[in-house]
């Protein structure tokens, strides 16, 4: 059903989606662009509560298709280019972790950071390289990476456009943990596994409280929490898990 991707699902409350075009490196072109809205939208109408990106072969994502984007017509490019990927993650309202092998650089680390946890492998790199092209980052390497890592690290990443090592990127908080190279995809499992395990509808509306946290000012942002908080509050699954908590035994949540 794809070209450029592969989908699976475990246990029917994991999907995973592989970028498959391993040759270039996992180089996002205008197809992988349909083919991620596509999966993204199947997973979102399915059982499915948490989704792991990853990469096949040796990278995560070495960025955008350069040999795409200068064919390109820049009306098209305008019009429509990459453009409906980064919406629909933006949209997408159940977990999205990032398990990131090799390189992810440029639209690869824009889609890593576009998710809402990244896990790397030791050997992984992560850059924004696009000025070494005579171009800035497009797709949110200017924001979600300054305020993830703060101005001066981002600025220096930007404007070098070097690459840095998962360490390194760890250090900056841009990844939560670092894992070996051949445990990363049971790693991204694992975690996986442990939020599937909590009621879909609170994942839901926690990510959004924290991704706004990022969107709004304070304020704002303590609005939209206490009024998830009073949504969840009257929900089912809280009527399980607080009954569950006072007779001490685990909460049955609705699959």
């Amino acid at each position: 059903m794809y070209e450029t991707i592969k989908l699976e699902t475990k246990d029917k409350k994991i999907g995973i989606i592989k970028l498959n075009r391993p040759d270039r490196l996992n180089a996002i072109n205008f197809k992988m662009v349909d083919d991620l809205v596509n999966a993204l939208d199947e997973l979102e109408k399915s059982p499915v509560k948490v989704v792991i990106i990853t990469g096949e072969g040796k990278a995560f994502s070495a960025g955008a298709d350069v040999k795409e984007m200068v064919d390109t017509p820049l009306k098209e490019i305008v019009l429509k280019g990459h453009m409906p990927l980064w919406e629909k993650m933006r949209a997408f309202k159940k977990p999205v972790i990032a398990a990131v092998n090799g390189v992810a650089a440029g639209g690869g680390l824009e889609l890593a950071m576009a998710c809402d946890i990244i896990i790397a492998s030791e050997s992984a790199k992560f850059g924004q390289p696009e000025i070494n092209l005579g171009i800035i980052p497009g797709a949110g390497g200017t924001q979600r990476l300054t305020r993830t890592v703060g101005k001066y690290n981002a600025m220096k990443m930007v404007l070098t456009g070097e690459l840095i090592s998962a360490k390194e990127a760890k250090d900056m908080g841009l990844v939560v943990k670092v894992v070996p190279d051949g445990s990363l995809i049971d790693e991204a499992i694992r975690l996986a596994n442990e939020i599937a395990s909590k009621p879909l509808f609170s994942l839901i509306l926690a990510k959004e409280a924290v991704n706004r946290a990022l969107e709004t000012n304070l304020q704002q942002g303590l609005d939209i929490e206490r009024r998830n908080f009073y949504v969840a509050l009257a929900s089912e699954e809280a009527k399980e898990g607080m009954k569950a908590f006072l007779e001490k035994r685990k909460p049955r949540w609705e699959e």
